[in-house]
């Protein structure tokens, strides 16, 4: 087994500390900006727009994870003290509140820009979402959080900061299983015609993500005390609705092209 125990500070120079958390999410939104300027030139889209767009996925993340996870998670602490949901460097952001986040934030951008829907920015989007799952995937490995159960296997970390007990290194399971799914939307997006068919991206993106991340949910501890007990946990319950979306999305693209 190999033991992980070092703090979420990567160093500190007088007040500013760099935190490895920190550090994935700005390698995530800098790849993914440079992702979304190619993917902007290769269409000819006005790169004026990427501007807008980057800084309403950025926000829509930031504020829908944090949103997502104070109400999915724990409602009654943080609707008792509403300052506290502004306090975002404590910790605490959930993807499924960060995809609706996401969602939103398109939607907004693309009611006054000429040449952009929705579905054409949630294709390409996605596509850098899912690389960006990765790195927040392993800043949260590095932040020993959101910790895998108990298990007796030649791979498993003990997270010392936290206990001495050996755990799946799930957050190491979700990142990998991210960077493949990123591996194949890029694929079929610059190898195939998958482009081209409105919402197919996006459906691939939501049932891979969502399906992993229902199974990935067995081998997690609960976040929330009050999931103790349930035969599916609260991330597991939030996943679902996203696979028949995603499904939706799917069935719909084939059947336009058909057309």
């Amino acid at each position: 087994m190999f033991e992980w125990s070092y703090g979420p500070e990567i160093f500190r120079i007088g007040f500013f500390a760099l935190r490895w958390y920190s550090l994935m999410f700005m390698c995530a939104f800098l790849l993914g900006f440079y992702i979304m300027q190619w993917i902007f030139n290769r269409e000819n889209k006005p790169e004026v727009y990427l501007n807008d767009l980057f800084i309403h996925v950025f926000a829509g993340t930031i504020i829908g994870a944090r949103l997502g996870h104070c109400l999915f998670y724990d409602p009654g602490y943080y609707l008792s003290h509403p300052l506290e949901i502004l306090q975002v460097w404590k910790g605490g952001l959930a993807s499924h509140g960060a995809a609706i986040g996401i969602l939103i934030a398109l939607y907004i951008l693309v009611k006054n820009r000429k040449g952009l829907t929705l579905l054409w920015a949630l294709d390409r989007v996605l596509i850098t979402v899912a690389l960006a799952g990765f790195f927040i995937r392993m800043g949260n490995f590095f932040n020993s959080e959101i910790l895998g159960k108990a298990v007796d296997i030649p791979w498993s970390v003990v997270f010392s900061r936290i206990d001495m007990v050996a755990r799946h290194p799930v957050q190491i399971y979700e990142a990998l299983t991210y960077l493949v799914i990123f591996g194949v939307l890029f694929f079929l997006y610059y190898k195939t015609d998958a482009g081209l068919k409105s919402g197919l991206l996006c459906g691939l993106f939501l049932i891979q993500v969502f399906v992993a991340r229902f199974f990935l949910e067995f081998l997690k501890e609960n976040q929330s005390a009050f999931e103790q007990g349930w035969a599916l946990n609260m991330g597991q319950l939030l996943s679902s609705p996203f696979v028949l979306i995603g499904l939706f999305f799917i069935f719909r693209s084939l059947k336009v092209s058909e057309h």
